[in-house]
C-alpha cells in the first residue's frame, strides 16, 4: 500500500497561482535518525483477547509583502512542491509472535519557541543522518533485521510507551463535547499527540468523503499529511500558522497542560517518527524525508536546522529542470518502494524551488491468514438495489470484535504480525455509511478497543485493492486552513519571503489479500459483546483504519464501497 501527497506552492504574483508539481514518496529506514530519546522495544505478545492501548503529505503578481526589517518588496514568483507517500504490502509471515497473551500576521519566526526545554534532547552530531541504517538504502533480502542499530541503548529514554509523562487535566475550560482531553489520562506524550492526529484524519476524512460520491472508495495515509503539515508549520507564522495549528488540533494540545507548549508537539513527532519506523516488529514499516531545494533559494538555516532535528528531513539542492535529476529521484524512490511507486516524479515544472519529498512504506502479514483455497466468489451489496459478485477470502480464527449499538455498526480486528491492526467497521444498514461517518472519532475507537470479546470466528472479508488521488486543498480549506493558500501566506519562515501553496496532492495504493495488505472515553454504554456471534461477514460497505499498537498511531484510514473498483 502505497500513498503520496504533493503541496505544489508558487510565489504569489499576481493572479492565479501555478502549476502542479507532482511526484510520490518511498519509505526507506528512518529508524536511525536523530531523536533517540525512545525505549527498549518491549516483547510483542499476543495481545488478542484484551483490547489494545488506542487513545484514542508560473504565477502572477500579488501584493508587495513588508519583509522583517520593515520595507516593502514584491512577491516573486516560488514554487514550493511538497510530496507525501506511502507505500504499504501484506505479504507472507515475516516473523512470530512471543508466547504470551483578522489580525495582521506577525512575520517573526517561530523558531524561538522551540527552544525551550520541551523542545530539547540529545541530537546527533550533523552527518549523523547520512552515516546510519535511515539513509534511503534498503537492506538486501534476509538482512532487514541482522543490521539494526538499537538506537535507544545509545541515547536513552525520557518518555516510556505506557508512562504517564505527567498529569494533564482531562478537560480544559472552553473544551467542547468533541474534545480529546478526556483521553489524555493513562496515555503517554506520543499516544495523546496520535490522539490529536486521529482527530485530524478523521476531519480531513469527513472533509474529503463530502467532495466525492457515497459510491466511491477513499483512501488516506493521515500520519503522513499529520507530519507534512506539522513540518511545514515550523516556517509558518501569524494567521497562516493559527489556522494550520488549529486545524491540525495542536492548540488543544498546547492549552492541556502548563508543561506544553509548541515544541513539545515537534519533539513528540520526532519521537513519533523514530518509534515508528524501527525494525524488527514482525512487519515492515520505514519512512524518509528529504527536502530537495533549487541551487538559488536561500532557504532560512533555522528552518533547515529545525526539519532536521524534528522530522529528519534533509535539505540537498537540485535543479528541478535537469531530466538527470528527476530520473535519479525516480530510480532511489522505485528502490526504497520496492517498485510499488515508479516515475514519482513526472511533469515537475521547472519553476519549482523547493520539493518535499517524504516516503511511507508498510508491509505486514496477518497473524491469521485466509486460505487461498477458501477464497470464492460471494454477493456484496453496494447499496438496497445493487449486488456484485467479488472474491470473498474466507478463515476461521480467535478475533477480537464488538457490536455498537449506538453508531449501528459491527467492528471487527484483524491483526498483522508484529503488533499493528486493521479495524473493520460494517454499518448494520446499507444506508448507515453516513451516520457511521459523521461520528468516527477516537472517543468511539478507544470504547469499541475496550468492549471487544475474543472468540473463535469464522471471517468473510473481500479482496480489494484502491487506488486513489485527491487535491486536498479544497478539503483542508474546509477545516478552516485558508490563508496557506491565497496571498496573505505568511511563510517567512521557510525563506524570509511569501510562497503560496496551490496543490496539496495525496495519491494511494492498498491491496488486502489473503496473505495480508500491501502499499507502498471509556463508557461502554450502547455496546454489546460479539460473544454469540460466531459469523463476520463483510458483504456491504465498510470502513477500515490500521493502527500501530504501542504508539496508537492511526498509519492508514479508508472507506471500500465497491471492491471491484480502484
Amino acid at each position: 500500500m502505497w500513498s503520496r501527497s504533493c503541496w505544489a506552492v508558487t510565489r504569489h504574483t499576481a493572479g492565479l497561482c501555478a502549476d502542479e508539481a507532482g511526484g510520490r514518496c518511498s519509505i526507506c529506514d528512518l529508524c536511525t535518525l536523530e531523536d533517540l530519546d525512545c525505549s527498549p522495544a518491549p516483547k510483542v505478545t499476543e495481545e488478542r483477547g484484551r483490547p489494545w492501548p488506542i487513545p484514542p503529505l508560473q504565477s502572477h503578481f500579488a501584493p508587495a509583502a513588508q519583509s522583517s526589517s520593515g520595507m516593502w518588496c514584491p512577491l516573486r514568483p516560488l514554487l514550493l512542491a511538497l510530496l507525501l507517500a506511502s507505500a504499504c504490502r501484506t505479504l507472507g509471515p515475516w516473523g512470530q509472535r512471543d508466547d504470551g497473551g483578522g489580525e495582521p500576521e506577525s512575520m517573526e519566526p517561530r523558531w524561538g519557541r522551540l527552544k525551550g526545554s520541551n523542545a530539547s534532547g540529545p541530537l546527533p552530531p550533523a552527518a549523523f543522518h547520512e552515516e546510519n541504517t535511515v539513509t534511503g538504502e534498503w537492506a538486501a533480502d534476509g538482512e532487514e533485521e541482522e543490521d539494526y542499530l538499537d538506537l535507544e541503548k545509545i541515547f536513552g529514554e525520557d518518555d516510556n510507551y505506557s508512562d504517564v509523562v505527567d498529569a494533564a487535566p482531562p478537560t480544559r475550560p472552553g473544551a467542547g463535547a468533541g474534545s480529546v482531553l478526556p483521553l489524555f489520562p493513562g496515555k503517554s506524550r506520543v499516544q495523546r499527540l496520535n490522539l490529536l492526529n486521529a482527530q485530524f484524519a478523521f476531519d480531513l476524512y469527513r472533509a474529503l468523503a463530502a467532495r466525492v460520491g457515497a459510491a466511491d472508495n477513499v483512501f488516506l495515509a493521515p500520519v503522513g499529511v499529520s507530519a507534512a503539515m506539522a513540518m511545514l508549520s515550523l516556517g509558518l507564522a501569524g494567521d497562516t500558522h493559527q489556522e494550520v495549528h488549529t486545524a491540525l488540533r495542536f492548540a488543544e494540545f498546547v492549552n492541556a497542560s502548563a508543561a506544553y507548549e509548541l515544541g513539545t508537539v515537534h519533539n513528540l513527532f520526532r519521537k513519533l517518527i523514530h518509534r515508528l519506523f524501527r525494525r524488527n516488529f514482525g512487519y515492515t514499516l520505514r519512512s524518509v524525508s528529504d527536502l530537495y531545494v533549487q541551487k538559488q533559494l536561500p532557504v532560512l538555516d533555522d528552518f533547515k536546522t529545525q526539519v532536521r532535528e524534528y522530522y529528519f528531513a534533509e535539505v540537498r539542492a537540485a535543479d528541478f529542470s535537469d531530466p538527470a535529476f528527476l530520473a535519479h529521484t525516480n530510480r532511489h524512490v522505485a528502490r526504497l518502494t520496492k517498485g510499488l511507486i515508479r516515475d514519482a516524479l513526472q511533469d515537475v515544472d521547472p519553476a519549482t524551488q523547493m520539493l518535499l519529498l517524504n516516503c511511507l512504506y508498510f508491509k505486514g502479514s496477518w497473524v491469521n491468514k485466509f486460505p487461498v483455497e477458501m477464497t470464492h466468489n460471494h454477493n456484496f451489496r453496494l447499496n438496497e438495489r445493487e449486488v456484485v459478485k467479488v472474491p470473498m477470502m474466507q478463515t476461521k480464527g480467535a478475533f477480537l470484535a464488538a457490536s455498537d449499538q449506538e453508531l449501528d455498526c459491527d467492528v471487527l480486528r484483524l491483526e498483522y504480525v508484529g503488533g499493528i491492526s486493521m479495524l473493520v467497521v460494517v454499518p448494520h444498514k446499507l444506508s448507515g455509511m453516513k451516520t457511521l461517518e459523521s461520528q468516527l472519532t477516537p472517543q468511539a475507537v478507544e470504547r469499541w478497543q475496550r468492549s471487544m470479546t475474543n472468540r473463535t470466528r469464522e471471517v468473510l472479508l473481500p479482496k480489494f485493492k484502491l487506488e486513489k488521488d485527491y487535491d486536498l486543498v479544497g478539503a483542508l480549506r474546509a477545516l478552516g486552513v485558508t490563508a496557506l493558500f491565497d496571498k496573505h501566506s505568511n511563510t517567512t519562515g521557510i525563506t524570509g519571503q511569501r510562497i503560496v501553496i496551490d496543490l496539496f496532492k495525496h495519491q494511494g495504493t492498498i491491496t488486502v489479500n489473503e496473505e495480508g495488505t500491501q502499499a507502498a472515553a471509556v463508557t461502554a454504554v450502547g455496546f454489546m459483546p460479539l460473544s454469540t456471534q460466531v459469523r463476520f461477514s463483510v458483504d456491504r460497505p465498510f470502513l477500515f483504519l490500521i493502527y500501530e499498537h504501542r504508539t496508537s498511531c492511526l498509519l492508514f484510514l479508508g472507506r471500500v464501497a465497491n471492491p471491484t473498483r480502484p
